[in-house]
């Protein structure tokens, strides 16, 4: 899926220059002597090798083979974010614990799911997981998309349970009123990329009435580049860094619009798609009436906000 050595996820940047600037580290050898340090002091596993590091934004992963199987190493030069990283680990052992197919992060020594690290002067926050090899979903495959639906649907049952204080607040100047929400982006952001789905859009947020349900726990980045499969299996649900605190129908609709999406790769997702993933979903958990109303409003709106500026050669205008 990736190349072997260093390597960029999706940034158009000289990846040895990134990792020196970003996690000051002057090459990939002098990187995996580093990892190989960190590994050994606080999580006492040796490393035989490893076969990759890439880097997106403030991040890098590593695919490590040790004396306790393939694992995968992911650190964080974001001190912003760093307390909410150490939740989001013990959120995806959690998770692990109710039976959800996660990667559940290793402890560490000191019993911690994710540690801060030195890089020279430059403190990281690291955490440790279980290699799960396996496919990216293919949406083409109807019982893999049904599952997949399947298991948000029992995700977001478990994350309902979950409180920690360091995750439940909304975004800075989110409102978790809908229409509110939606309203403010129509007035102040929208750029024009589709008038007419926009007008659309107005008219059916201004006759809706608040959703009756409440705002959780949400994986918010739940597509097809963060469910690994094995057939029509679903193996595991990766990269929970985006969670949020919002609404399960919030969760449906950006999944519903970039289900498809493979990293650099974005294709809208055709309509026979939705279906049965929300299929899936509601063998699991039913929408409420009114919950299906504010979805279709939400889809139309994450749609229009990810038509691209120029050229549109995936069609996600016509997709609105």
């Amino acid at each position: 899926m990736f190349p072997s050595g260093l390597s960029m996820l999706w940034e158009p940047t000289e990846p040895q220059s990134a990792l020196r600037g970003r996690f000051g580290l002057d090459s990939f050898d002098e990187a995996v002597t580093w990892l190989t340090k960190c590994l050994t002091q606080a999580w006492a596993v040796e490393v035989e090798a490893c076969d990759r590091i890439l880097i997106s934004s403030d991040n890098a992963i590593a695919w490590v083979r040790t004396s306790r199987g393939p694992l995968v190493a992911k650190w964080s030069r974001s001190r912003g974010q760093f307390l909410r990283l150490a939740a989001i680990a013990d959120l995806i052992r959690a998770l692990h614990e109710h039976g959800l197919p996660v990667a559940p992060p290793l402890s560490s020594v000191d019993s911690r799911y994710r540690v801060i690290v030195d890089s020279g002067s430059l403190p990281l926050s690291m955490t440790v997981q279980p290699l799960i090899a396996g496919d990216l979903l293919d949406t083409t495959d109807e019982t893999a998309v049904r599952q997949a639906g399947a298991c948000l649907a029992s995700l977001h049952g478990v994350l309902s349970m979950q409180g920690d204080s360091r995750l439940i607040e909304p975004e800075p100047g989110q409102s978790l009123d809908l229409r509110q929400r939606i309203e403010t982006w129509l007035d102040l952001k929208d750029v024009g990329r589709a008038p007419a789905a926009s007008a659309r859009l107005r008219d059916h947020v201004g006759s809706l009435p608040p959703v009756d349900t409440e705002p959780q726990l949400i994986h918010n980045d739940y597509r097809a580049s963060n469910i690994l499969t094995a057939g029509s299996e679903i193996l595991a649900v990766i990269d929970f860094d985006e969670v949020a605190w919002d609404y399960c129908i919030s969760d449906l609709a950006n999944t519903f619009v970039l289900l498809g999406t493979h990293f650099t790769d974005w294709q809208p997702t055709p309509a026979s798609v939705r279906d049965t993933f929300l299929e899936g979903y509601e063998s699991v958990r039913s929408l409420t009436c009114l919950e299906r109303r504010w979805l279709q409003a939400l889809v139309l709106w994450r749609g229009i906000r990810v038509i691209p500026a120029g050229d549109d050669p995936a069609g996600w205008a016509d997709a609105v």
